[in-house]
């Protein structure tokens, strides 16, 4: 159940980021597509970031101290090109415009995400 809970967070959290950031686009006119599409990309999302997220910190560990943990958010912002791409080619109409409105998407999914793991997240792992 945690799982489903958390890709349903990770789908309402690129939602506010495409509704916010110019450049991150779900090119679908109906709102049950929108809210497919969007659960698709929060897979491909979490499977990029389960992935190649721990390869690149663990490659990367010396520029993570050394830019005190600032090299966190470049990497946020490839792994969101990073599926971005993937979408494309696996023909899902989610698109990302190049790095600025990756680097701001990646932001505010990870805060949105935060907050509403925060209010809806896994009950079962606070107990």
């Amino acid at each position: 159940m945690g799982i489903l809970i958390k890709i349903v967070i990770t789908a309402i959290a690129l939602g506010v980021a495409t509704w916010l950031i110019g450049g991150l686009d779900v090119a679908t006119e109906s709102f049950a597509d929108q809210a497919l599409t969007l659960l698709g990309v929060a897979v491909i999302f979490g499977l990029v970031n389960a992935i190649i997220k721990p390869i690149v910190k663990t490659l990367g560990c010396a520029l993570y101290v050394l830019t005190l943990g600032l090299f966190g958010l470049v990497v946020n912002a490839l792994l969101m090109l990073l599926t971005g791409w993937l979408a494309g080619e696996l023909d899902i109409p989610f698109t990302v415009d190049g790095f600025w409105p990756a680097f701001a998407g990646a932001i505010v999914v990870g805060v949105v995400g935060w907050v509403l793991d925060l209010l809806i997240g896994d009950r079962d792992k606070r107990d």
